[in-house]
């Protein structure tokens, strides 16, 4: 299991120690250092079944400083891959690839603990 998340997130930390409480393992890359590369991101997307947009942490500031909710409905996917790939700090976080391939965004107890059969 890989779990992509950034340290000075309050919502990664959540995760990060429920993923611990359920002595789950999993191994760790941060976001901002070690950010998911523009194949992994395609993986990821396609494996997601969500909508591209999702992969975008809209609540950055990165994102607002681009202005990126007026500039990605106009972007095709791949324009968006790269964006994704060229900074981490862009990606919804945390972001958890399940061994069997699925891929959880954002943490939301319920859902994790369904996922992963706790």
């Amino acid at each position: 299991m890989l779990f992509f998340c950034y340290n000075k997130c309050s919502t990664c930390r959540k995760a990060q120690q429920w993923l611990d409480a359920q002595n789950i393992p999993y191994d760790k890359r941060d976001i901002k250092e070690d950010n998911p590369t523009l194949q992994e991101l395609e993986t990821y997307h396609k494996a997601s079944g969500l909508p591209l947009k999702k992969f975008f942490n809209t609540s950055g500031q990165l994102y607002r400083a681009l202005g990126l909710a007026k500039k990605l409905p106009e972007m095709t996917d791949a324009e968006q891959y790269a964006l994704l790939a060229s900074d981490g700090m862009l990606v919804k976080r945390p972001l958890l690839v399940l061994e069997d391939g699925r891929v959880l965004l954002g943490f939301r107890e319920d859902a994790w603990a369904e996922a992963l059969g706790r």
